[in-house]
């Protein structure tokens, strides 16, 4: 090799360590700033549908759950936040009727569901709450034609189905009556969810549980409720326990059994004419925060006497408690339900007017 070849074949190894140098080099470095651009711009596209939905914070929330990387926490958690601050929004009250105020007409065949969905729009309800033990077969579940038939003629009238209820006692000592009893409910949370109904009304029991204490009955009941609203959540249906009275007396009484339960599908229905041990206008107040349906009724229950219900009383409170969804009105008592329920309706949308 001469000197001009050997000089040139320099120069070009040179080129190369010089061209890497002084072009790959400064690339290799640029590449973790790509990485971050490409982070960027991801990010961008999914933040952009997340701008266009924040008009409302539910619409946020939803949509933050739809980012891979949040999707992952629990929707518990975002949804537990989201209930804390519902009392940023006013009240809402949309009037429902539990069918239980025409017990005795549903029972000897006077009347039949269909017969109280005309009823229900005639009278202008927002919703109808048809108890279970009014469908043909009860305690068996009705066929899924009946199911569709009632749900479409109230659709058609402009009613929803704002509930429906069943009978249980979980403060029965006997297990097997417990299970029994879970499976039922079970059943009916699927007619709940093909019927529309937000929620299936359940109740605590009462029993004299005679060798076992009070918190004994606490533990298994909590575990019974547990396992009912676990499936419930499967099938987007609330499982709505009723203060009636027997095992749960007092707002105490309810507070210590939810806290126990310990589930987001467990709301109350709550039973203004349930709470007698004490001022119930004050145990309405302590567990409101837990209701998620009513049972509105003319008379609650003051130092041991029946007295009529304060309704712009009662209904200062929920309003107080930014409480927004159905308040199923029920009668009770001898007399003509269809003139008991037409009184009660004109009564309570007097106070709300007072009070809206």
């Amino acid at each position: 090799m001469d000197y001009f070849t050997s000089r040139k074949a320099k120069n070009l190894s040179s080129c190369r360590v010089d061209k890497y140098r002084l072009v790959n080099k400064p690339i290799l470095n640029l590449i973790p700033l790509k990485k971050h651009l490409v982070f960027l711009v991801s990010l961008i596209n999914l933040i952009e549908p997340l701008l266009r939905l924040m008009r409302t914070r539910r619409n946020f929330v939803r949509a933050l759950l739809t980012i891979p990387a949040l999707a992952t926490l629990s929707d518990s958690f975002a949804f537990s936040k989201w209930e804390e601050n519902q009392q940023s929004y006013s009240h809402k009250f949309k009037l429902s009727l539990n069918l239980y105020s025409f017990n005795a007409f549903l029972k000897e065949k006077k009347v039949d569901l269909f017969d109280m969905l005309d009823f229900c729009a005639q009278h202008n309800f927002d919703a109808i709450d048809p108890t279970g033990y009014y469908f043909p077969g009860y305690p068996a579940v009705p066929t899924d034609d009946f199911i569709n038939n009632f749900k479409r003629r109230a659709f058609i009238l402009g009613l929803d189905i704002s509930g429906t209820g069943v009978r249980n006692n979980f403060a029965d000592p006997d297990a097997n009556k417990r299970n029994a009893d879970i499976e039922h409910i079970k059943q009916w949370i699927e007619v709940s969810a093909k019927m529309g109904s937000p929620h299936l009304r359940i109740f605590a029991g009462e029993h004299n549980h005679k060798g076992y204490s009070k918190d004994q009955v606490f533990e298994w009941m909590a575990k019974d409720i547990r396992e009912c609203c676990n499936y419930g959540k499967k099938h987007g249906v609330i499982v709505a326990l009723q203060n009636h009275n027997g095992f749960l007396k007092t707002a105490d009484d309810v507070n210590i059994l939810f806290e126990k339960v310990n589930s987001e599908w467990l709301g109350l229905n709550l039973d203004i004419g349930s709470y007698r041990q004490k001022d119930p206008y004050e145990e309405v107040a302590k567990n409101i925060h837990h209701a998620v349906t009513w049972q509105i009724k003319e008379n609650v229950w003051m130092d041991g006497q029946e007295k009529h219900t304060d309704f712009l009383k009662l209904f200062t409170i929920i309003k107080k408690a930014g409480y927004r969804g159905y308040l199923p009105l029920e009668t009770l008592g001898e007399g003509d339900p269809f003139q008991k329920v037409e009184g009660l309706l004109k009564e309570v949308k007097r106070a709300m007017a007072q009070v809206e």
